[in-house]
């Protein structure tokens, strides 16, 4: 998804006096939070950093790997920001491009996903609040041999048309799907229009990852459920507020997109990294099961409608899976 330093931020707040003694106590245990779940985290890629290696040789199965994609890859707000230029791109040690480096022993590892990254993003610079990130595609070289790419909810503003539009959409009728109708045109579905083209992009993609590093393993990775699975009747209003009907057309939405995405794997040499029967149960109206964070962006958890930690350890645990599904032998 597009993201900006300046999203979902709540410019009328009132300020707090930082001076006041109750903000002060206030500021030292946001501190103190903060170290916690840092130390947690670090504790976490040590952890995975000692895993079993990923081959009975003991050597790393993969040399060089390379994380393309968004925000869905690079893991905005999520503890600890990477230090890596630009930082608009707005990367985090506990993304699961980082995580997967830690657990197959990677001999070498260049993770270039930006937030608000497209399809276009992969071969043309793109321009953040904080510097820009060079071609995402540059990263790759003829030895490179595992390559992971998370793109196509940026492209043609789909997730970003949905999130913006949708929660102040949901007043006018609750109960139904004013956000699909405020996207049907003479009977289309806009947004569904834009997803089969963003497949073919996807394709395109694919295509030149394969000229520059021909022996790549590459994996497309779907996008996790954001909205609770239809027919479930979960709704949560005031962590997501869509209204009940438009609930089930985002997810068709992303269905979708992951489906046109699949075709784009199938089609072009890739394999396809399938997050929604994963995700099941682990979507935005989860609470502490879910992997998608609310409509309110939290500096210590994830962006708003963004994977958190456990959403991201989720996506490195199916990958890993997916290779070894393909490695495994054939009977």
């Amino acid at each position: 998804m597009r993201t900006s330093l300046t999203d979902h931020t709540d410019l009328h707040a009132p300020r707090r006096d930082l001076t006041a003694p109750h903000a002060r106590s206030g500021a030292r245990r946001v501190r103190r939070l903060s170290a916690t779940l840092g130390a947690l985290l670090l504790c976490l890629t040590s952890t995975l950093a000692v895993a079993p290696p990923a081959s009975a040789s003991g050597q790393p199965r993969f040399d060089h790997y390379v994380a393309l994609g968004d925000s869905y890859t690079s893991g905005p707000l999520i503890p600890l920001p990477k230090p890596t230029a630009p930082l608009g791109c707005a990367r985090s040690t506990a993304n699961y491009p980082t995580m997967l480096a830690a657990q197959l022993h990677l001999g070498s590892f260049r993770d270039v996903s930006c937030g608000g990254a497209t399809t276009g993003d992969m071969t043309e610079p793109q321009r953040t609040p904080l510097g820009t990130n060079p071609p995402q595609l540059d990263a790759l070289r003829p030895g490179t041999d595992l390559v992971t790419l998370g793109i196509g909810g940026n492209d043609e503003g789909v997730f970003g048309d949905i999130i913006g539009t949708c929660p102040g959409l949901r007043a006018q009728n609750p109960s139904g799907s004013p956000c699909r109708d405020h996207f049907t045109e003479s009977g289309t579905d806009t947004l569904a229009e834009a997803v089969a083209r963003t497949g073919k992009r996807a394709g395109a993609v694919l295509d030149e990852i394969a000229a520059r590093s021909p022996h790549a393993t590459v994996l497309v990775v779907g996008y996790p459920r954001i909205t609770p699975a239809p027919g479930t009747g979960v709704t949560c209003p005031d962590v997501l507020p869509f209204a009940d009907g438009d609930l089930a057309w985002a997810d068709d939405i992303e269905s979708s997109l992951n489906d046109a995405l699949r075709t784009a794997a199938e089609h072009h040499g890739a394999s396809f990294v399938d997050m929604y029967p994963a995700s099941y149960g682990h979507d935005a109206c989860a609470g502490p099961q879910a992997w998608i964070q609310g409509k309110h962006s939290n500096p210590l958890v994830a962006m708003s409608y963004h994977p958190n930690a456990a959403g991201m350890y989720g996506v490195a645990t199916e990958i890993r899976r997916t290779l070894n599904a393909a490695r495994a032998p054939t009977r």
